[in-house]
């Protein structure tokens, strides 16, 4: 869609000027779209939950991340009317801010059949042979768009380059035809009037670094009446993020920033958002602000075969559940959103190769196929194949730990029966629960420090024989436990 023409006065880019560092996808910078990759992901993130049917209990609370409702409806919604990002900017020699506000915009959909008389009536459902139509909550992209000199962005002046824009509401009507191109019914979407404005703001911090904060907040500036989350969410943006990017200038990291900007980063203030590093690791001139919390540098996994939007979930347990589906389940997900129905289409052309991919990969070759470098001073390692790590017993540093040790006067060690007796010390909370059990010790261990250890299995644990075998031990120190005679009850 075009940008929403805003009340303010953004700074277009002039026409024989460099190109637009948040230009769309496809013009030739792999690092912009690599960030819009992941921001897409974020847009879209619980757009639409498996089993992908506006009927199902999962569909019924969605976009849960980055709302900005209406500032009337903030008390009873439970969510917040404005964003803050706060960033540090070393400008260089960049001269022009660029950002872009993205976010999606509710459009109520119901469902109209047509009647003999020629009137349309609005039904639960509309069957067709592919698929099952019914009302449904679509989210449609929008993005808001700011290019302003830095020097516009401080003091007094910068409140000229706040940028305002108006989403007014609309009605759209889809005929719904069938095979032959008859008219059956009718979709209705219905968009809420939706304003709101971006004010950016850069501050010069004093010490010896020329260095600079960025604010950009995103307000909802919506004049609704007060309202639930339901009736709020029409005038909301949803999923809201920002795409900031200054061309010869650099963003510190706000996760891991250079020691001298740490001072600086304690005293950055971000509301309801997450900045961090966007694009390939050698940029630092990008900036994705996610409500999200994500690492620098995001990306995408290359085994993921395509958007599956319920991403709490793992892309192999989503597609093999989807595969799953009945036909009926199949077609209601095709006539609840064409996201749904892409996804469904996905996975039922899905290669096995593709498939298999998605069970695990392994990170970090290097590794494993680099050849092993000399030890560590004062690191002594074992000669042969190796050790078990799990087994105490025999690892190579088991020699400076005693066989066993003296409890109450009795010798404890490999095969002793003790009474689980942990103390206040302990913070575990499992710790409550194993008081007063019974265990055996499997070995006598210490620590890095020189401390000592027992290592135990618990008598009445059914998978005591699978814990010993793969070494799962609970560890106690000798003032843990005590000695249990035989004999005792």
């Amino acid at each position: 869609m075009a940008d929403p023409v805003p009340h303010g006065s953004p700074d277009p880019l002039p026409p024989h000027g460099p190109p637009d560092p948040l230009s769309p996808p496809g013009t030739g910078d792999d690092a912009l779209d690599r960030a819009r990759a992941v921001a897409d992901a974020v847009l879209f993130e619980g757009y639409v939950l498996y089993p992908y049917r506006a009927s199902s209990a999962k569909n019924q609370l969605r976009w849960q991340f980055g709302v900005l409702v209406p500032p009337a409806c903030t008390a009873d919604a439970g969510e917040h009317a404005e964003q803050r990002t706060d960033v540090l900017l070393e400008p260089r020699t960049a001269d022009r801010l660029h950002a872009e506000l993205r976010f999606l915009h509710v459009r109520r959909r119901t469902v109209e059949r047509l009647g003999p008389d020629g009137t349309y009536t609005e039904v639960p459902e509309l069957e067709l042979p592919d698929r099952v139509l019914v009302p449904w909550d679509e989210g449609h992209e929008e993005r808001v768009r700011l290019h302003a000199p830095l020097a516009e962005l401080t003091g007094e002046r910068a409140h000229t380059r706040t940028v305002a824009f108006d989403l007014p509401p609309a009605v759209e009507r889809e005929p719904v035809l069938d095979a032959e191109g008859r008219t059956l019914g009718r979709l209705v979407r219905r968009r809420g009037r939706l304003t709101g404005e971006i004010r950016p703001y850069v501050e010069r911090l004093p010490g010896p670094y020329r260095v600079s904060r960025l604010t950009v907040t995103v307000h909802n500036t919506t004049e609704a009446p007060a309202g639930d989350r339901s009736t709020a969410l029409p005038h909301s943006m949803i999923g809201a993020h920002l795409l900031l990017s200054v061309r010869g200038g650099r963003f510190l990291s706000m996760t891991d920033p250079p020691e001298w900007a740490r001072p600086a980063v304690a005293g950055l203030r971000n509301d309801h958002t997450w900045p961090v590093l966007a694009g390939p690791a050698e940029r630092d001139d990008l900036v994705l602000s996610s409500p999200i919390i994500l690492e620098d540098h995001p990306a995408l996994a290359d085994e993921s075969p395509g958007p599956l939007y319920d991403a709490t979930e793992i892309d192999e347990i989503l597609s093999l559940r989807t595969a799953a589906l009945t036909e009926r389940e199949k077609r209601e997900a095709r006539g609840t959103d064409a996201r749904a129905a892409e996804v469904i289409e996905l996975v039922d052309a899905m290669p096995d190769a593709v498939r298999e991919r998605l069970h695990g990969a392994i990170r970090g070759l290097r590794e494993v196929t680099e050849p092993p470098g000399p030890p560590a001073a004062g690191l002594t390692l074992p000669e042969g194949p190796g050790h078990p790590w799990w087994d105490p017993q025999q690892d190579p540093e088991a020699a400076d730990a005693p066989s066993t040790v003296s409890i109450d006067g009795e010798a404890v060690g490999e095969g002793s029966r003790v009474l689980l007796t942990p103390g206040a010390r302990r913070t575990d909370a499992q710790d409550t629960f194993l008081r007063g059990c019974r265990a055996t010790v499997e070995a006598v261990v210490a620590d890095l420090d020189g401390e000592l250890h027992l290592a135990v299995v618990l008598d009445d644990d059914p998978g005591t024989d699978i814990r010993r075998q793969q070494g799962r031990f609970l560890y106690f120190k000798p003032d843990e436990v005590s000695p249990l005679r035989e004999e005792e009850p």
